[in-house]
Parts: C-alpha cells; structure tokens; sequence
C-alpha cells in the first residue's frame, strides 16, 4: 500500500457518521480522514440507490490539522440498508477504502459499510459489561428442593464429569437466590448486566431442553427467586437478559407432548415425518430437542407475537431482553428460510414491550449477514472476536476444538488477528457491531485461562474485551482464573468457600478495566482504527469528539514500539492501565516487557 494512505480511516462511530440509525428519505453526513501527506487528487462515495451505484464527489472540510484532512460527503438514505464506499485517487494510485480496509483494485461489495435505518436499539448496552451466570454452578442457597429422578446429585466442589452420559445430568444446586446472596459481587466487579442461561423446567441442568416457557424451573427457586433476583438487580442498575430457545423445545416439552399426541391446536408446532430418523425435525438430529415449525402461524403467536407469547410474558415480568439460542438456526429448515423474517418480528414485538429492551442472538461463524441492523440487535461474537483472540494469544494446543472444527487451534499473527476481526466486523452495520457481545469464553467454550495459559495473557485477552467495539461479556468464574477444556469441562462451581484458588490479581485486573470501559467516552462508543501490528503486537486508537485512547496489547516480552503522537495532533499520553510509557517532544517509546497490554489517553 502506498505508505502516504497509512491512516485513511471512516467507521460507523459518531465522529464519521452523523446518524447511524436514520430514517429512510433522510440524508447523513459521512466523513473520512485523510493524511495530508496523501494529496489526493479526487475523493468519492459511492452508494447504492435500488441496485443502481451512485458516485458523489467528497468536500474537504475547513479547519485541518498539519497532519491530518477530513473530508465529507452527503449521503441519502434510499434503502432500509445503504450501503458505501470511499474512493481515493492521486498521483500514481487509486484505491478504494471499505469496511474491511483500504485496496489497491476494485473489490466486491460484500465488506462495504452499511447504514440500516430505524431504532439502533436501548441506550443502556452501550455502556453495559455483561456477566454471564450458569445458575446450577454459580450459588447454592440455604433453601431445599425435591431432587428430580433426572438430576445426579453431585458435591459442591466436585468438578463436571464433563463428555459423558451423565453430563446433561450432574446437578450441583445453584439457584436463583443463590445468585441474589451473592449479587454484591456482581457491584464489586463493576459489571452492570445479568445474563441467565435459561431459568424454564427441563430435564437437565443446562435447561435448553424446556418442558414449558410459562414459569421459572422449581428447582432456581421458581417465579418467587426470579422476582427478588430481578427486583434486585434493578435496584442495584443491573440489567437481566434471559435466555430463550426459539429454536426449538425438550422432547418433553408440553407443546410437543401434546403434539405427539396428535392435538390438532399443536401437531403444526413440529414437523413430523417419518422419513425422519426420529420421526421428527431435531436440532442437530438431537432426538430429545425437536425443531419448532415457524410455518405456524399459532406457533408464532405463541411463543412471539400473541399478548401472552413467551417472548412478551417474561419481558413484563421484569427482564430487560434476550438471549436467543442458536438464533443462527431459528426459523430455517432445509428449502425454508423465515430467519431474517422472525428476527425482525422478534424485534418489533421485543421494542413493543419497551424501546430500552435488548435482543442479543446466538451465532458460532460469520454473523455479518445475519445482523443488517433491523433484527437482532447484536449477536454473542464468537467468529469476530473469540476465534482471532484465541488464536493469537493461545500458550499451546489442548484437548480441546476448534470452536466446532475438530482441528487443533491454529497460531497466528499479530497481522492475522487483525485481518481476521476486519474481514468479519465488515460484513455488519457498526451499531451492529457495537451491540454485538465480545466473549473470551463462555459456558459453551473453553476457558479463557485455559486457552492462553498464563494470567499475563489471560491480561492481554482482557484488554482487547473491554477496549474493542463490542459490549463485553465476563463468564462467571474467568474473573477469578477459572479453567476448563470445553464447554461442560469449564461449567465449574464457584469456589465461594475457597478463597485460596482465586487468581486475586486477576480479580484486581478485571474490577479496574471494567470500571475503565464504563467510564470512556471513547471506549463506549467512540471509532475505532488499528494503527501497528507485528507478531506479537497489536495497537489500535479509540476516539470520540471529547475522548482518544490509545492501546497496545503483546502476548510476549519484544522490543519497545514507538509512536509519533504528532501525527494524531497529540502531545503526550496520561497513563490509564499497563504498560510504561516514556514521551519526549511528542515521540512515545511503549515498553513491552511481556504479554498483557497498556493504556492511554491521548492529550
């Protein structure tokens, strides 16, 4: 790339974008900045008006810096999601700049920058760090409960059997006033969301086989727990997100008990067939989770739609959104695809019952296209943001996979790290992205102490969570260096009686850079560049109009990286976490004396 471009940069962000939630007809200000040693001839948008490019010429701005130039360009909002891409021409070069970065040729329109029109979606996540709790492993309360034939009694402080037959089956006790006895955690770590695995009667301890949607599982200490929990949290300005499977059901779910049965009210919950293997569609072919049939139009209003659906009862019950289960999934069977379809109906029927409620989808790959910006609010980001931490920052294969693909994970660079995030953050609107959940582990994954190895990395990992774009997402436990190989092996008890098994300088990291990403401008919503890369290196700025962070994470000891803070139009930095910095007439020298990271704000 022609090094006079090193810093062209547009993103979604209110510093680039005047109103990233517009309404169709309306017209949105974008801007670009460009370095002045660049000396662009021409610059240009192109958008797409009804399938039809449309090019318009960029104004350069009054006001410039030495270093610096911004350009702008008005864009009209013609279609629910516009699309759009910068053009720079000069002396010797021509390259076009999309989401995914800046090209020396012409490229497919698939990484373009997107504006999607309507509601971006609650305030509140912005700011928000959630915390995941898996409620049989996080408390055991001093109430009692008669054990179901299912459950296989299992000691506190015993570890998961995990990748066996009783695993669905190890019940520890957590409840749902367990977790309200020890919510004063939740304040300390500074965290302000709750969310819950699913809380419905199941026929095992995850509980995403439900047997009904109507009321909170006895076993949690039922709706009355559910009540004082959310009550609480709210005194508290937590927010709970619970967690539903619109996917599908447990086999001995009501509904499809019923349907079985041949109960014409709910035989189209389902699909039965019996070319089937199990004579009916299943999530994964997993006999006891059949598929629901979102070609019914009662099935829809059951659980989305009807005054009384799933969906409504509990978010007036007091929860603050969902958590969709494999939303990836939901509404798409063989030739059928009703999934964008539903999205979007879960969502106007999610806003109905409150404009600060949050819809959040699970998704395992690319999430990009299924998050335009009209349905989910956001997804839990796996494929942007845990696959390329892990590989970048993992100390060495375990028994474990690759997220799905049975393959050790693979060791990559500083420069794949980024190119992977940037491939796969292009292909969704930045208020997507925003409101997407960044996750280092959760009770599905390996742990993230386990995967890197050390606590110095665990530290690295933990500044890309609460520094990227992203809303980030802390597993119960990983505060405190919890492990675990895979999902169930890392769905461990929490060692409330056993203090000396807590990482404490972990737990320390943790309170102080959640208490950072809450409180920065820049780190809530501002833009986002990458600015330096080596092996074992990355460095990007975070920026809003009133607030620029810097930040470099290592994952080993390399030599000191030295900035020019001139070129951003600044003089020194004010140390916030980390690393050790040293600033003389506007050069920084960063040193790396190992894996972890630093922070600054730019001043």
């Amino acid at each position: 790339m022609n090094p006079a471009l090193n810093g062209v940069h547009h993103d979604g962000s209110p510093l680039y974008v005047s109103d990233s939630s517009p309404n169709l007809g309306e017209t949105v200000t974008v801007r670009l900045r460009v370095p002045s040693v660049a000396n662009p001839t021409k610059i240009l948008i192109r958008t797409v008006h009804d399938g039809e490019p449309k090019i318009s010429i960029a104004k350069r701005e009054e006001g410039f810096s030495k270093s610096e130039v911004w350009y702008s360009a008005s864009l009209l909002i013609k279609n629910p999601l516009t699309h759009y891409r910068w053009l720079l021409t000069g002396e010797g070069y021509y390259y076009w700049l999309t989401a995914e970065g800046l090209v020396d040729h012409d490229t497919s329109d698939a990484h373009d920058f997107a504006i999607s029109i309507g509601s971006e979606g609650p305030e509140w996540p912005k700011n928000s760090v959630v915390y995941q709790v898996f409620p049989d492993r996080f408390e055991k309360s001093s109430h009692s409960y008669e054990i179901p034939k299912w459950a296989l009694a299992r000691e506190w402080n015993s570890h998961p059997e995990g990748r066996s037959k009783n695993t669905p089956y190890e019940y520890f006790g957590g409840d749902l006033w367990g977790v309200l006895d020890r919510l004063d955690h939740l304040k300390d770590l500074g965290v302000n969301a709750l969310y819950l695995t699913p809380v419905f009667p199941a026929g095992s301890t995850h509980r995403y086989d439900a047997r009904t949607f109507d009321v909170v599982d006895p076993l949690l200490g039922g709706n009355d727990a559910y009540r004082s929990l959310i009550d609480a949290c709210h005194e508290a300005d937590i927010r709970v997100i619970g967690d539903i499977t619109l996917n599908h059901s447990g086999d001995n779910h009501e509904w499809f008990l019923r349907a079985q049965a041949g109960d014409s009210e709910y035989r189209d919950f389902y699909t039965f067939d019996d070319a089937l293997e199990h004579g009916y569609e299943c999530w994964l072919d997993v006999k006891t989770l059949p598929k629901f049939n979102f070609q019914s139009e009662r099935l829809i209003d059951r659980l989305i739609t009807g005054d009384e659906s799933v969906i409504r009862k509990w978010l007036r019950f007091g929860q603050d959104g969902w958590r969709v289960d494999v939303g990836n999934m939901f509404a798409r069977q063989g030739a059928f695809d009703a999934n964008q379809e539903m999205a979007r109906l879960v969502r106007k029927v999610v806003t109905e019952e409150g404009n600060d409620k949050l819809l959040i989808a699970e998704h395992f790959h690319d999430s990009g296209p299924d998050l335009p910006g009209d349905g989910w609010h956001g997804g839990m980001n796996y494929a942007a943001f845990t696959r390329p931490t892990w590989s970048w920052l993992l100390s060495q294969s375990f028994d474990s996979d690759w997220l799905g693909i049975p393959v050790d994970i693979p060791s990559t660079t500083g420069g794949q790290f980024i190119s992977s995030v940037n491939a796969l953050t292009s292909r969704m609107p930045w208020q997507s992205r925003i409101n997407s959940w960044s996750i280092l582990a959760s009770h599905d994954t390996a742990r993230i102490r386990t995967v890197v190895g050390s606590s110095e990395r665990q530290e690295a990992a933990l500044i890309l969570l609460m520094t990227l774009p992203g809303t980030p997402m802390i597993f119960a436990g990983d505060e405190i260096g919890a492990q675990g190989q895979w999902g169930e092996d890392s769905r461990t008890t929490f060692p409330w009686d056993r203090p000396d098994e807590w990482d404490t300088k972990t737990l320390s990291k943790y309170r102080e850079l959640v208490a950072l990403r809450r409180t920065s401008e820049a780190l809530v919503q501002g833009g986002f560049r990458w600015i330096y890369s080596t092996n074992d290196v990355v460095a990007f700025l975070r920026e809003s109009f009133d607030d620029r962070i810097l930040v470099v994470v290592a994952r080993d000891a390399t030599s000191a990286v030295d900035f020019d803070l001139t070129s951003w139009g600044a003089q020194s930095l004010t140390p916030l976490f980390g690393f050790g910095a040293t600033v003389k007439e506007g050069k920084a020298k960063i040193a790396i004396p190992g894996a972890g990271g630093g922070i600054w704000r730019l001043i």
